[in-house]
């Protein structure tokens, strides 16, 4: 392909990368160095028949005239990142010299918010994602060996979780689980214990939230291993049958090798989509015992006072995490790729 026809080909790929991605990046980085300009005050006298006094009151014009002046607000260079909102550097070093082990060392900055969401983040990423992969494949394994007839009825009601919206899902399980609902009352009579509620228990409402990941992810995974197990060489797993192979040496020496540049690619989204999570935490209303980086920047830029230079430094953060969390997978998969090539 010649260089012109190329750039040509190209070129609105690059427009909206520029425009969409680039420049949202940029700007979220810039605003995440200022801060809000303080309020302008001004004491006026106020004089009555018992006598004068002085009254503290904001001034508008001057306040509106500084923001005008500079509307990105004033600079603070890392500040925003450094205090106890964020990465709270000397909240992080006085718990460090105050702890004798490193359990009581996480214990303390476990209170402080970034890290508290960091944590919930991490662990929801870590155990959805090879969880969902697992469970995609073994279901697509089983739809692949069912009769054609049934094949069609199996993937339609594999792929319900993910046809539903997140958040009606989320809110769907949220009553089933409350003390009144269906499953709030199975478990309730299974370990006799007409108190228990999940909604009340911080590691069951992980729990709650990490199997609700994966029942709505899995059929994502699914979806792509179905495809990828169409493609299996059938010459290849016919010379393993007769050679003697099981069912389950087929799949482990001849079915996952050749599945696993999908595998890599089902673990890259879905990373970047968890470490993203959000949806089930609102859904089940949850931020008491569970919060995420993406609430974080959600609950900053509610209420009465849009803290925008907060969100948009746990927007940058969240981008830094997920690229250090890609960055084994994507250079292995460049390994492979020089490999190959």
């Amino acid at each position: 392909m010649q260089h012109k026809t190329f750039f040509w080909f190209f070129f609105p790929t690059a427009t909206a990368m520029l425009l969409f991605i680039a420049l949202p990046i940029l700007s979220v980085v810039t605003q995440s160095l200022f801060t809000p300009h303080d309020q302008v005050f001004k004491i006026v006298e106020s004089c009555g028949p018992f006598g004068c006094k002085q009254i503290t009151s904001i001034d508008t014009e001057a306040t509106d005239a500084l923001k005008q002046a500079r509307p990105l607000g004033q600079w603070s260079g890392l500040d925003v990142y450094l205090d106890r909102g964020h990465l709270a550097v000397s909240e992080v070093a006085a718990a460090w010299g105050a702890s004798d082990s490193m359990g009581q060392f996480f214990k303390a900055i476990g209170n402080l918010p970034f890290y508290r969401a960091m944590s919930f983040t991490l662990t929801y990423t870590f155990v959805v994602t090879p969880l969902l992969i697992a469970l995609g494949f073994m279901i697509a394994l089983s739809v692949n060996s069912l009769h054609r007839h049934l094949k069609g009825l199996a993937i339609f009601f594999s792929l319900l979780p993910m046809i539903v919206t997140p958040l009606i899902g989320s809110l769907i399980l949220f009553w089933m689980v409350d003390s009144r609902g269906v499953l709030g009352t199975g478990l309730q009579w299974l370990f006799s214990d007409p108190d228990l509620s999940l909604k009340a228990s911080t590691s069951l409402t992980w729990v709650m939230l990490i199997v609700y990941g994966v029942w709505h992810s899995a059929p994502f995974a699914f979806v792509v291993f179905y495809a990828g197990l169409q493609t299996v060489p059938k010459e290849t797993l016919e010379s393993a049958m007769i050679d003697g192979a099981t069912r389950w040496q087929q799949t482990r020496y001849v079915v996952i090798p050749h599945l696993m540049p999908l595998v890599t690619f089902v673990a890259l989204i879905q990373l970047m989509d968890h470490f993203r999570v959000f949806e089930p935490i609102v859904g089940f209303n949850a931020e008491a015992h569970a919060t995420s980086l993406s609430w974080i920047i959600f609950n900053d830029l509610g209420g009465e006072t849009r803290l925008l230079s907060s969100a948009s430094t746990t927007s940058v953060l969240t981008i830094i995490g997920v690229s250090i969390l890609l960055s084994p997978v994507l250079v292995r998969t460049w390994r492979d790729f020089n490999a190959k090539g």
